[in-house]
């Protein structure tokens, strides 16, 4: 019998991958989560339905929520990941030899330990003497800790259950608030083919609170329609003006140098989006 997960990414439209087996299916206390070995994507870790992360793409996501934010700042020192707890992201912010310290901040410790277990690819860093890992609300966190971080990065679910509060105005605010006189923050803000209303209401919020406000994109097959955006807030220094030639070549797949300021050429319709 051949046994197959669908994610329905909308009332109307879905992926669907065959599975070769079923490691976890639990419901957390905040979450379900589940770990499946998928025939196209490999090992993949579910959360309400939704797709996380795969080993076979997870790079793209990491990549491009961790290097372009880095690469814009000229001296990032102390970075905090809220969400993240598969470790993907947190991998990617310690290949910069200038960062002394990365913060991940994941609600749901279970993401973290079944991470540890069945995507070691991923989450191999979480161990790191550079890294701190915190079983706590990440919403509060930004709260309790101003002008503290040089970078900030949101690596969250879609904007339901735990991660809710991670896409409205106040959370940026706190988030303004958590960085330092020239920090940055990124977030993933969703795709465009299904949540045009979500782009442009975090575009409209993150304008009313950073002065320099970007918006880049990445394709991640496994994420809904393929087309994934994130959103940049800087306070000081804008990704648009890095000379591309002072960014070091790193152990990447997606993310290069010269994609640094072409991922934020955007396709027009979500250029129009976001103006």
């Amino acid at each position: 019998m051949e046994l197959w997960y669908t994610e329905k990414q909308t009332p109307t439209f879905g992926i669907t991958a065959k599975i070769r087996e079923t490691f976890v299916h639990e419901k957390t206390e905040f979450q379900q989560l589940d770990m499946i070995d998928t025939e196209e994507f490999g090992r993949m870790l579910v959360l309400d339905g939704m797709v996380m992360t795969t080993i076979k793409d997870e790079f793209v996501y990491h990549e491009m929520v961790a290097h372009p934010a880095l690469n814009t700042h000229p001296n990032p020192k102390k970075v905090l990941v809220v969400g993240g707890g598969d470790g993907g992201v947190i991998r990617e912010v310690i290949k910069h030899p200038g960062v002394e310290k990365a913060v991940l901040v994941e609600i749901d410790g279970k993401v973290i330990e079944y991470s540890k277990q069945y995507l070691p690819e991923i989450a191999g860093k979480l161990d790191d003497p550079k890294v701190e890992v915190l079983v706590n609300d990440g919403y509060m966190h930004i709260i309790e800790h101003k002008n503290e971080y040089d970078v900030i990065m949101v690596d969250s679910t879609e904007p339901v259950g735990p991660a809710a509060p991670l896409f409205e105005r106040g959370f940026y605010q706190g988030i303004y608030e958590a960085l330092k006189e020239d920090g940055i923050f990124v977030a993933q803000t969703d795709n465009p083919w299904f949540k045009a209303d979500l782009i442009q209401q975090v575009n409209r919020d993150v304008k009313e609170i950073f002065p320099i406000v970007r918006v880049y994109g990445a394709n991640i097959p496994t994420y809904p329609s393929g087309l994934w955006t994130f959103t940049m807030g800087s306070k000081t220094y804008d990704p648009l003006e890095v000379d591309e030639s002072t960014i070091d070549e790193m152990d990447t797949k997606y993310y290069s140098p010269r994609l640094h300021k072409a991922a934020f050429v955007l396709p027009k319709f979500v250029e129009d989006l976001v103006k």
